[in-house]
């Protein structure tokens, strides 16, 4: 029987919502090499997926975020495990966004940038939940 693992992903909005942040996965990611998609993070046994979206701001972004509303949520199978994915709306409420962070043990992005949901077809397409979960959520097809 396959693991089930949970993990966060999460929006965050420019000042007048006409794009988000994205990142680049690193090209050694075992699912989605150099992808384009929304940051995302595994959830820690006894961690909600709020505290794990706001753990992962700060070790993958070097932020701190503030939750806002919930986006969606949906799973998919992989070849050694089921991923079962929330997804939130967060806005950055203190720092810059920096990528990689300084931490060992967990995907750290290649780059970031303000995208659209233009950018985030190829990974939906590829098999990235975060990306079809936020392109169900404003009815667009990949």
């Amino acid at each position: 029987m396959k693991q089930i693992k949970k993990a966060v992903s999460y929006v965050i909005y420019n000042k007048d919502k006409s794009k988000f942040l994205i990142v680049q996965r690193p090209s050694d990611d075992e699912d989605l090499p150099d992808v384009w998609g929304l940051p995302a993070s595994s959830v820690k046994n006894n961690e909600t997926f709020e505290k794990a979206m706001l753990r992962s701001g700060k070790e993958k972004l070097g932020v701190e975020l503030k939750p806002i509303k919930f986006v969606g949520r949906n799973k998919i199978e992989r070849n050694d495990y089921f991923l079962y994915m929330e997804e939130y709306e967060a806005k950055i409420v203190k720092g810059e966004p920096k990528v990689p962070q300084p931490f060992e043990g967990m995907t750290q992005y290649q780059q970031w940038r303000w995208g659209t949901s233009s950018d985030l077809k190829k990974a939906a397409s590829k098999g990235s939940l975060c990306s079809q979960i936020y392109l169900e959520s404003i009815n667009k097809k990949w």
